[in-house]
């Protein structure tokens, strides 16, 4: 059995607030913004252990279809999906993957400031480098709260881009931010 002494650290998962909290004892170390499981693929709530950790991780289900060229065909594909002739599936890339619970894990990935994966959590990538150097196989991860309804998933194609509301928010990541933001890894309450 793994002992809590081991590693301090406990992951809790809030999907109302899409946030994930890095705790040590009954310190929130770092918290990152995150994008869970859409209605239809509702990432799982409960408590759960980190059963696995891979830094280079690849989906075996989802990914995208392209052709020749490199080109995307399909953008939000899955391994039963007809592929087109000269197209050819590759896999969604899920890099420093922390799985808790089946298929589902936390890892770095795009944040369109909504509920947007399979299951999964996704995380900025420096915060998901973060959690991944912090946790261990064993190490707690507690998923609750009640997904948030929204109207700004679309099945395929991309998603359409919402004015300067305030409810909008824009895509969150390095790969989003023409200069990119250093994520601080700094206690949240001093």
């Amino acid at each position: 059995m793994f002992a809590q002494s081991e590693n301090p650290y406990r992951v809790e998962i809030d999907l109302q607030q899409q946030s994930a909290y890095l705790i040590r004892g009954r310190q929130v170390v770092m918290q990152s913004p995150i994008s869970s499981g859409r209605y239809g693929h509702l990432t799982e709530t409960g408590s759960f252990k980190v059963i696995e950790k891979e830094r280079n991780h690849h989906s075996s289900i989802y990914g995208k279809i392209v052709d020749s060229y490199g080109r995307t065909v399909i953008a939000d594909a899955d391994v039963d999906m007809r592929v087109p002739r000269g197209c050819k599936f590759v896999p969604a890339p899920m890099p420093w993957f922390m799985r808790f619970h089946g298929g589902d894990g936390l890892h770095a990935g795009y944040l369109p400031g909504y509920p947007a994966s399979h299951g999964c959590v996704r995380m900025p990538e420096q915060l998901a480098v973060a959690f991944f150097n912090a946790v261990e196989v064993g190490t707690p991860v507690q998923v609750f709260g009640r997904t948030p309804r929204t109207n700004q998933y679309f099945r395929f194609g991309p998603q359409p881009q919402r004015g300067p509301w305030p409810w909008s928010r824009q895509p969150v990541g390095p790969q989003y931010e023409p200069h990119p933001q250093i994520y601080e890894s700094r206690p949240v309450y001093p």
